[in-house]
């Protein structure tokens, strides 16, 4: 009796027809990522890049903006990550997307974000606009920064110790 599952042939055809839809799936992606780079990147020249909500996958986008530029740091494009986790814009505001963000952000991201959250948070009226040090702190030593951020968190939150 003749079985599909172990025939050499049809096997082969299967797993060919696998690996080209998930090099289409790849391609689709990349070009997914690219276009909102180029979106990212239009918003950046108009100035308007802090009115955008980020989507998910822009962590992705954010890597590469990095690679077109060499390496270069985009401070401007760190900022806007590091406000919007912070105020939980966006697909940030899904707590399951702020986890996911600590593996795909750079740790000075990470740093900025959370001092901009426990700075918000210590000052009622402070607004994101008038701490920009936050952003020199978090690229200058982004663990010091991390461990200021967690060392405030503690300072406000009833109960805790500092």
């Amino acid at each position: 009796m003749y079985d599909p599952d172990t025939d050499g042939v049809v096997q082969a055809e299967l797993a060919a027809d696998a690996a080209a839809a998930a090099r289409e799936a790849e391609l689709q992606e990349a070009a997914r990522i690219a276009a909102r780079a180029d979106e990212l990147q239009a918003l950046r020249e108009l100035g308007t890049l802090e009115q955008t909500e980020p989507r998910h996958g822009d962590e992705a986008v954010h890597d590469e903006l990095t690679r077109r530029a060499r390496s270069y740091v985009q401070p401007d494009v760190d900022a806007w990550l590091a406000r919007a986790l912070a105020a939980h814009r966006g697909h940030y505001a899904d707590p399951a997307a702020r986890e996911a963000a600590a593996g795909l952000l750079h740790p000075p991201v990470l740093a900025h974000a959370a001092l901009l959250a426990v700075l918000t948070r210590l000052v009622a009226d402070a607004d994101v606009d008038q701490l920009p040090f936050a952003a020199r702190l978090a690229a200058a030593d982004s663990d010091a920064a991390g461990e200021l951020a967690t060392f405030l968190t503690r300072a406000i939150t009833p109960g805790s110790r500092a």
